[in-house]
């Protein structure tokens, strides 16, 4: 069995890696990894908060990394804070590292790359799979999330907070990719057969960040 840890954003794309990973038999999951960011502690990128972060890493009963980032962190930073997280699981026998992309290039060779260096394997379990394909089978897995973070300048604010589903996919523009690949949206999966319960949430307040991203705040 090799020991595989999973780079967990907590949106619809890393639950689906997940349940790609656990179909594999060689393979075993021994920790979710998030990079939040500080002092708001956020998912970076997602703007979720760490204690809905908790609580799927609770329902998933899957042990959880933080590697803490500070705001603003640049490349540099988001290396030497994301090898020191990972420097225990690799420590207790951990041998690569799966990610949730799909199919931009320039990303996964920054994370080959930056697996190389600590002598990880870098796994794409979902890698190449159609984002129509993969959304449709999101949603027919009888799982949801929500859209907790869009690009305004790729993506119309209106969407912010909508509901995953056939009827949002329906509504997307042909420029914005069914997965949000591209960093059109973001989402929170709160609900899955593969979550013990699902996730209690309200939703607060919309805020923007840099004039363009709309996150909406989950609570």
């Amino acid at each position: 069995m090799k020991k595989i840890a999973l780079s967990w954003s907590g949106g619809k794309d890393s639950l689906m890696a997940l349940l790609a990973l656990e179909a594999q038999p060689d393979i075993e999951i021994c920790a979710l990894v998030t990079t939040v960011t500080d002092p708001q502690q956020r998912i970076s990128m997602h703007g979720v908060h760490e204690s809905l972060l908790d609580a799927q890493a609770a329902a998933l009963e899957l042990p959880l990394v933080k590697c803490r980032l500070p705001a603003a962190a640049d490349n540099n930073a988001y290396r030497e804070n994301f090898a020191a997280g990972l420097t225990p699981l690799i420590t207790a026998g951990m041998t690569g590292l799966a990610f949730g992309d799909l199919f931009l290039e320039d990303v996964r060779e920054f994370r080959e790359a930056q697996m190389r260096d600590l002598g990880l394997e870098a796994l794409f379990p979902i890698w190449d799979t159609p984002t129509d394909t993969l959304a449709n089978a999101f949603i027919a897995l009888k799982q949801n999330a929500v859209l907790c973070c869009i690009d305004s300048t790729q993506l119309s604010p209106d969407f912010v907070g909508r509901e995953y589903d056939t009827k949002l996919l329906r509504a997307l523009p042909d420029t914005v990719d069914p997965c949000g690949e591209n960093g059109e949206f973001h989402t929170f999966a709160y609900a899955s057969p593969r979550f013990g319960q699902s996730i209690s949430f309200n939703t607060g307040e919309i805020h923007i960040a840099a004039e363009r991203f709309h996150f909406l705040d989950l609570i």
